[in-house]
């Protein structure tokens, strides 16, 4: 069982970036089939991020649309989120989460499909944005 390791969180002021990212051993370098992506939690929600898929289409919630950029580098494994215009509504535990399988759906819903369909998550990291 694979465990994906997230860096690069922490405390901010409005209008800052940050730069998460999440190593996912044995997803992207092998060349199989994956599909990836970004989720964060405040309180009790769950929300969705972004997602890529293998062959690099991306999917956003409309939340960050325009401020974040989800990327990748398959040789190393590592799943990226650079993060700008940061708000304090942006505050919260972001968590990478991966499926061995291809993405399903299409714009929202293959954000929503990887929730309940990722064999992998990650333990988090903080992301605190301060007004």
């Amino acid at each position: 069982q694979v465990t994906p390791v997230e860096s690069g969180g922490g405390s901010v002021q409005s209008g800052d970036s940050l730069r998460l990212s999440c190593v996912i051993r044995g997803y992207m370098s092998s060349g199989a089939t994956y599909c990836a992506g970004w989720f964060r939690q405040a309180g009790l929600g769950r929300e969705a991020v972004a997602v890529i898929k293998n062959d690099g289409t991306t999917t956003y919630a409309d939340s960050v649309k325009g401020r974040f950029t989800i990327s990748r580098d398959n040789a190393e494994d590592t799943l990226f989120l650079q993060m700008t215009s940061l708000q304090p509504h942006d505050t919260g535990v972001y968590y990478c989460a991966a499926d061995r399988k291809r993405c399903v759906g299409s714009g929202l819903t293959t954000l929503q499909a990887l929730e309940i369909m990722a064999d992998a998550w990650g333990q988090g990291t903080q992301v605190t944005v301060s007004s």
